[in-house]
């Protein structure tokens, strides 16, 4: 009898142990937003399966738009590379500082240009400065390339610029990779993307003599940087594995991996 009860425990146990299992397995996290944020998600979304064996979803569709899908709950947590703004709080939603990170201005490796100031990149973007010959560049054309509205990229950017709704672009693109990508193949073209998504492809400008890196972003002499947020609701409690997402990407140990991603940790 003893042995028929203990194999019958052994049974409950080894039942609601691959249960527990499945579930774990079965969880998601997802999260929705900036584009900006692409590399820093992405490794720290891959650490966080590896670690605790439960999926892990980003979709890159912008701030704006990271901002609404988890208010209408259609994300676990939102990705913004700005911080939220007074009626978005007022919204009830929350955000946490994840990182910070520079906006790069950059140009095709081609162009001659090196450094500008603050000053001189806002009269680039606003047309008051419509040939790089003024700016000791080559006797052509800047074709001003930027974000699309609603992109935390250009929040950023536009806000320490000083250039909100005065910036004249060329063409508006909806993702880092796009920016980078038409500034790679145009000789004459300016644009502004993470500094942590910047690869070979482009050459990233000094600004007022400082180059962005991760030393001048955090002791804050490169002057042209942002915030990357997680946003979560106030009203509603994350699941248990949105839960465990957020704790470790916002712990000390995910430090590693948003560093690795080119971003400066907050923690």
């Amino acid at each position: 009898m003893k042995k028929i009860i203990l194999i019958m425990l052994t049974a409950i146990f080894v039942t609601s142990t691959l249960s527990a299992c499945s579930s774990q397995s079965n969880a998601t996290v997802s999260t929705d937003g900036s584009t900006s944020m692409e590399k820093v998600i992405g490794v720290l979304g891959e650490a966080f399966e590896e670690k605790f064996g439960i999926s892990f979803t980003y979709n890159p569709t912008g701030s704006g738009s990271g901002i609404q899908a988890v208010k209408e709950g259609r994300c676990d947590i939102g990705l913004s590379s700005r911080n939220l703004k007074h009626e978005e709080k007022a919204d009830g939603l929350s955000e946490t500082v994840l990182a910070n990170d520079g906006i790069a201005v950059i140009v095709n490796p081609q162009n001659s240009v090196s450094d500008l100031d603050v000053e001189t990149i806002a009269k680039i973007y606003t047309g008051e400065i419509t040939n790089w010959s003024q700016v000791g560049g080559s006797d052509t054309e800047i074709v001003v390339i930027g974000r699309e509205a609603g992109s935390g990229t250009r929040d950023g950017f536009e806000s320490i610029t000083d250039t909100e709704d005065a910036c004249k672009y060329r063409q508006e693109l909806t993702s880092t990779g796009d920016v980078i990508t038409t500034v790679s193949q145009n000789p004459d073209a300016i644009g502004y993307a993470s500094l942590a998504a910047v690869g070979d492809g482009v050459k990233a400008l000094s600004v007022g003599g400082v180059l962005p890196s991760e030393d001048t972003v955090k002791d804050g002499s490169y002057v042209i940087q942002r915030p990357f947020v997680l946003v979560t609701k106030n009203d509603t409690e994350l699941s248990e594995a949105a839960q465990k997402f957020f704790d470790f990407a916002t712990s000390a140990d995910a430090a590693q991996y948003i560093s690795q991603a080119g971003a400066m940790p907050v923690n």
